[in-house]
């Protein structure tokens, strides 16, 4: 008997129909590889000479590498501070009081809306009248990198909360912990495990958005790559998008593998914790200090 539960086991006639898709699949990628090699090589893109600058030293020194250091600078400092703004609003958005719920709401819904490049400008020639001097650049790309994503990871964690069961908090509460015990060491744990996926999407988005910066002259990878670096090399600015391209395509496999890494650590962690216990003469059920000691047992077991 097929063990299989999602789909039937391909038959005779299914299997001839699937390995002609894979062969058809195939000969059409390799035409558009054949194509764009074809273009670049009518082009002369493939010539040694306009790619020798990438073997020397001094182009990874004096511009592919300053710019990587901007990229990741940007991209780690937005980073962090859009954790924090992803936290404290979405964790805002749970509260019971109104008058903390609803401005937070206004707040992630303003930011969550507006268009990012449209916010990068405007941070950018509001920065001299606020801070006075500085790197404006960078204040203006991180802020907007920070509202705009942290916005979005709010909602991941309001979402994340709100898609734990229940019976969960219930079985919390039953034991005497508080509200923020609960969401503490009950739902924040496990909701993190859940959102995990959804804020290495959007870490990767924010580090690719850093390349928004070239629009306000913020010296990353894609400005020393696509501005400087053609400048001072002629006929270089395909070899640089493709060599840019693969520097973000392994920054982003970087972040995915230590996300993944993160998960399997918290998941690991989360077997071996202790489980959570009442506090000293919680009483359970309303029956005193003590009471209801079976019940609580119970409630711990559901939470675990």
């Amino acid at each position: 008997m097929s063990t299989s539960v999602l789909y039937d086991t391909p038959g005779p006639r299914a299997k001839v129909r699937n390995a002609l898709l894979t062969v058809l699949g195939v000969v059409l990628v390799g035409t558009v590889l054949y194509l764009i090699y074809a273009g670049f090589d009518a082009k002369n893109q493939w010539d040694g000479r306009i790619w020798e600058p990438f073997l020397q030293a001094e182009t990874w020194e004096f511009y592919i590498i300053p710019g990587l250091i901007g990229t990741l600078r940007a991209a780690a400092v937005a980073a962090v501070l859009a954790l924090i703004f992803g936290a404290v609003f979405g964790l805002a958005r749970l509260s019971d009081h109104r008058w903390i719920r609803i401005p937070a709401g206004a707040v992630v819904e303003i930011f969550r809306s507006i268009p990012l490049l449209l916010l990068i400008f405007f941070i950018f020639y509001l920065a001299p009248s606020l801070f006075g001097g500085g790197d404006y650049a960078f204040i203006a790309l991180v802020t907007a990198l920070m509202l705009y994503n942290g916005s979005v990871l709010a909602e991941v964690v309001r979402a994340g909360v709100r898609a734990v069961p229940k019976g969960q908090s219930e079985a919390a509460y039953s034991v005497g912990m508080r509200k923020n015990q609960v969401m503490r060491l009950v739902l924040l744990p496990q909701a993190v495990t859940a959102m995990m996926p959804a804020i290495v999407s959007q870490l990767v988005v924010l580090l690719k958005d850093t390349a928004l910066g070239y629009i306000i002259a913020y010296v990353d990878l894609l400005n020393t790559g696509f501005k400087i670096l053609p400048a001072a090399f002629f006929g270089s600015l395909i070899p640089a998008a493709i060599v840019i391209g693969i520097i973000y395509i392994g920054l982003n496999m970087a972040l995915s593998a230590l996300a993944n890494w993160l998960e399997k650590r918290s998941r690991r962690s989360r077997k071996t914790a202790a489980p959570p216990v009442a506090p000293p003469g919680a009483s359970v059920l309303g029956v005193g200090p003590g009471a209801g000691s079976g019940a609580g047992a119970e409630a711990v077991a559901t939470m675990e």
